[in-house]
């Protein structure tokens, strides 16, 4: 099995989310820049994850990403798997034909399907919410800028002044000054 970074964002940015989400929605760009990983590259992953139903999103000012399920019902095979990450460490994705279509299965075709289901159950054990407690418990900061929110709760409110005249007679007598 090769774990990509696709697999390791994913599993990062996780974790990222898991630690802030008592906090309400979390923005991706937020732990874009905490986790240095491309924008772009998490919003790719966080649709995915969305899809699984791992994560919600929240729109407008002050939204952005929680958690879709309890961390300690989230595992780490299923952030891989959400991701489209492979677990198989099989040379033909588990098809059993890794010596050609007519020839069946290679000798160590077994060994590596084991070890698949070995990785599977590894994964499976851990939960979300056991590497969100491992990361406060070594004292990471979770602590939060306060938000700059869009909308103000008290409302602006600003005179508008007019130059301009406002009917054909303030006009007409303007452009007589103007003379």
């Amino acid at each position: 099995m090769r774990l990509t970074t696709k697999g390791r964002f994913a599993v990062t940015a996780m974790i990222d989310l898991g630690l802030r989400s008592t906090n309400g929605p979390v923005a991706l760009a937020a732990i874009s820049a905490r986790q240095q990983i491309s924008l772009s590259y998490l919003e790719q992953l966080f649709g995915k994850l969305r899809r699984a139903e791992l994560v919600e999103s929240t729109r407008g000012p002050g939204g952005g990403y929680s958690l879709g399920r309890p961390a300690a019902q989230i595992t780490v095979a299923d952030i891989i798997v959400a991701v489209d990450e492979p677990i198989d460490a099989t040379g033909c994705g588990g098809r059993e034909n890794c010596m050609g279509e007519d020839n069946g299965k290679c000798m160590t075709h077994d060994l590596w399907t084991a070890l698949n289901t070995r990785m599977i159950e590894f994964l499976s054990s851990i939960t979300l919410k056991k590497l969100v407690d491992e990361q406060t418990a070594k004292g990471v900061s979770v602590v939060e800028a306060p938000i700059k929110r869009a909308i103000s709760s008290v409302p602006v409110v600003k005179p508008i002044r007019v130059t301009a005249p406002n009917s054909v007679f303030a006009l007409g007598a303007a452009a007589a000054l103007t003379k």
